[in-house]
């Protein structure tokens, strides 16, 4: 397993791509939180508890996605629009990335964010 500090120049690239987010987690195949960083101006929507369980529960969705990549083709990312954050999940080989960004956000933004962070990690395992 990749020690947490290893991710530590990924997170910050990520966390300096626009100042809309929020929160970035690299999570591993198993639900295993790898390393997350809030960004320090603002709260946390949800508590440690609950965001280790968001984390796993990432996880569970990304296997049921799977299950329909040999018909479908792989999912790029999946962003959900909630009334107090945008998430956007992105998928590695091994891992997964959690951003969530503000909710007013432009969507032009958004998917300048997802393409420079696909860019940032297209050799992530």
């Amino acid at each position: 397993m990749v020690a947490k500090n290893e991710f530590d120049p990924l997170i910050k690239k990520i966390g300096k791509l626009n100042k809309k987010i929020r929160f970035i987690a690299i999570i591993h195949k198993n639900g295993k939180i790898l390393k997350s960083e809030m960004r320090d101006e603002v709260p946390s929507l949800l508590k440690t508890k609950n965001e280790e369980k968001f984390c796993q529960d990432v996880t569970a969705r990304r296997k049921m996605r799977e299950e329909f990549d040999k018909s479908l083709g792989k999912v790029r990312f999946v962003n959900v629009e909630r009334e107090n954050i945008s998430q956007i999940v992105m998928y590695a080989k091994t891992k997964s990335l959690f951003i969530t960004v503000e909710p007013e956000i432009s969507i032009t933004d958004k998917t300048k964010i997802i393409s420079q962070i696909k860019k940032l990690t297209v050799n992530l395992k």
